[in-house]
């Protein structure tokens, strides 16, 4: 049974005591890769925006505070999968990061499960865009994992569908109706996953489907959510643990912590 964590958002900059929306974005990473860490994944995914202000050193602190996090805990067996959002630079991802762990367009096998991450990022915009070319790659990753016999999870930064709020879906992925029409087209995709909106939502297509569509809180800052908090605590940094179980279902939590680094929690 995998379990995967997910991770949104952190908007780390190049300082270590940089402040992003007011909050030290470094040490609420940390945080948060702690909470994840101690729930013993065997992948863990960030989910985009990984560096707000997109330089080499962002990266490096991004770099080594897996690395860190990884000797802290005692996970050497854990992987990461990192995405690039609107607020990346793709190639300082990939060229600091991409030696060592997945950098979408990536791919990731574990037990009868496949997990394929993608890259929104679109130069020069906030919403995002698949690409004809990545939307090619997912179709034959999707077409090998069912001739494999695996379920798949699917893992980007923006939303493929309209989440109910005027100013995000005004930024969300362009091509997202092609991505679903993709997706719909193979009963083995079981969830999708995305960051971008800061915040707790999902929903379930019909049960012809099973697939359910998941976004994550982010580990920086909340934004106004469309949808109550499961957990009570909506403005506070979050995450999601999936377990991914044998048969093809997904057994899904949300995590939150609070926002004080020195917390306890």
């Amino acid at each position: 049974m995998p379990r995967l964590i997910q991770l949104s958002d952190p908007h780390l900059v190049a300082q270590a005591d940089g402040r992003v929306r007011g909050r030290s974005a470094l040490s609420l990473f940390r945080k948060a890769l702690d909470r994840a860490l101690h729930e013993q994944p065997d992948l863990v995914l960030v989910t985009g925006d990984c560096c707000h202000d997109e330089t080499w050193c962002g990266y490096v602190r991004l770099r080594d505070s897996l690395d860190d996090a990884i000797t802290k805990n005692s996970a050497s067996a854990v992987r990461f999968g990192l995405l690039a959002g609107n607020h990346d630079h793709p190639q300082r991802l990939r060229a600091v990061l991409g030696r060592r762990w997945v950098v979408a367009p990536g791919m990731v096998d574990k037990g009868w499960w496949r997990v394929l991450v993608l890259s929104s990022h679109r130069a020069g915009g906030c919403a995002g865009l698949i690409g004809g070319a990545q939307m090619s790659w997912l179709t034959s990753q999707l077409r090998e994992a069912e001739t494999l016999g695996k379920f798949v999870v699917v893992a980007l930064h923006h939303p493929p569908v309209p989440i109910g709020d005027p100013a995000m879906d005004s930024i969300g992925l362009l091509d997202g109706a092609q991505l679903m029409d993709v997706l719909k087209m193979f009963s083995s995709v079981r969830a999708v996953l995305f960051g971008h909106i800061h915040q707790h939502w999902q929903d379930e297509l019909s049960p012809d489907f099973q697939l359910t569509l998941l976004g994550c809180p982010s580990t920086l800052a909340s934004f106004d959510p469309v949808q109550p908090c499961p957990l009570g605590r909506a403005w506070d940094p979050g995450g999601r643990v999936l377990d991914l179980m044998g048969d093809g279902s997904v057994q899904e939590r949300l995590l939150r912590w609070s926002s004080v680094q020195d917390d306890p929690e």
